[in-house]
């Protein structure tokens, strides 16, 4: 293994993007450490010594890498880019004009991308400007008030800045993924959830000491270390699917009759389904709690959001099963997205090839489709328990768990996707990777 890092640095080029790609991770976090101008310092600190662990506050705290609990100008983190694309991936689907320009290749994804920006503007418009009287009226800080003169010069000031804060960090991802190694904005998300973890289990660790019960911080952590396990090893199973391509006379040349294979990843879709159900279900909390209103039913809706959904407190049993068939409809949309038997079996068609005992055309299309659904099943089921196992957890033992198995998945495919890239860089120099 360490062989592997001095192959990484002794080639100039990877060594110059892994460099780079750690440059960027220091000006995230120094940016994170900055605080919005217009804010009461002192009610901040105080914040920070009374918050605890667990809800759509630590969720969202989680991923902006403890900047939103600084209200720093980086306090919505990489989530409205998150939010935009997961929005322009579903309008695709049902918008043809967006579905031909997806079908362009690189011009149409360039026009996609640039439209992607447009909407992370505005969310993050929308959501400083929803934080900024959260963090007035004090929802979500204990009814500590952070930004005692509510004028609008001022507020004006703290939601420029946190949306140009917003889009400075997407600019960060994008030179990642251009001058860097592996995808700028998985890479920011990665290193955002890596940087909370030990304040993290410092907490975990302060609540089973303080109720007697440190055995329990020790099964937290070999479950931990059993589910990164798990997530390794299911992220690395495939379904190959053999292809045998017909031989064919050209002149005095026979071509084909080569036999490959498609691989179908048991977890084809990755942690994007466990994004969106995340996303999905952050929607309520922060609307109930963005009503400024003293109504019954307003206060109601707060506080069967607040019980169930986990909006300031610890997830319930609601928000575990509401989440858990979430992921699995979710992971079964996104592989439909993702992979197309129709599409898939023309191209194999196309190309002179067809799957050992199966006619090529529709028979091919129906055949990957019913492999396709028979491993998305117990993906699916995988990426369920797997997300909501932190809140079952935390639920049975009465313990605020700020990261979730949503975090521990992101982490976990981010760093092996980005081992991967630099594996194929060095096989390219014949060196071993990581994987080999």
């Amino acid at each position: 293994m360490l062989s592997i890092y001095r192959h990484m640095f002794t080639i100039p080029d990877l060594r110059r993007k892994i460099l780079f790609t750690l440059a960027m991770f220091g000006v995230y976090r120094l940016g994170a450490t900055i605080p919005v101008p217009g804010i009461d310092l002192d009610a901040v600190r105080l914040f920070q010594q009374q918050q605890q662990a667990g809800g759509v506050y630590g969720l969202l705290n989680l991923f902006s890498g403890g900047a939103l609990e600084q209200f720093s100008v980086f306090s919505l983190g990489i989530l409205p880019y998150i939010t935009a694309s997961i929005i322009m991936q579903l309008l695709t689907v049902v918008i043809p004009k967006l579905q031909a320009l997806q079908d362009e290749g690189e011009a149409g994804q360039r026009i996609i991308t640039q439209w992607t920006r447009y909407v992370t503007v505005m969310l993050a418009l929308l959501q400083s400007t929803a934080f900024t009287f959260l963090f007035h009226v004090g929802r979500f800080t204990n009814g500590i008030d952070l930004v005692p003169n509510y004028t609008p010069g001022r507020v004006s000031l703290i939601v420029i800045t946190m949306t140009a804060g917003t889009a400075f960090v997407m600019w960060l991802g994008e030179l990642i993924t251009q001058r860097g190694v592996g995808n700028g904005m998985s890479l920011i998300i990665f290193i955002s959830i890596l940087s909370q973890f030990p304040f993290i289990f410092g907490q975990i660790w302060g609540q089973t000491v303080a109720a007697g019960f440190v055995i329990r911080f020790v099964v937290i952590i070999l479950v931990f270390l059993a589910m990164i396990a798990a997530i390794i090893y299911v992220d690395q199973g495939q379904r190959r699917i053999p292809i045998q391509f017909a031989k064919r006379v050209r002149g005095r040349r026979v071509m084909g009759g080569q036999s490959t294979y498609i691989p179908l990843k048991v977890n084809t879709a990755g942690v994007i389904p466990v994004i969106f159900a995340t996303s999905v279900l952050l929607f309520p909390p922060l609307i109930v709690t963005s009503i400024p209103s003293n109504a019954a039913w307003v206060r109601a809706a707060f506080n069967w959001v607040d019980r169930n959904l986990g909006a300031t407190g610890s997830a319930s049993g609601w928000y575990i099963i509401i989440l858990f068939f979430l992921i699995i409809f979710f992971t079964y949309f996104y592989t439909a997205i993702q992979f197309d038997p129709q599409r898939q079996a023309e191209m194999i068609q196309r190309q002179g090839g067809f799957v050992p005992g199966v006619r090529p055309g529709p028979q091919t299309a129906r055949y990957l489709a019913h492999i396709l659904n028979r491993i998305t099943l117990p993906g699916s089921l995988f990426l369920a328990v797997i997300s909501v196992l932190p809140a079952i957890a935390g639920l049975i033992w009465n313990i605020a768990i700020s990261f979730s198995g949503v975090s521990i998945l992101i982490v976990v495919g981010v760093a092996l996707e980005t081992m991967k890239q630099i594996e194929s860089q060095l096989t390219m120099r014949n060196y071993e990777g990581f994987l080999t």
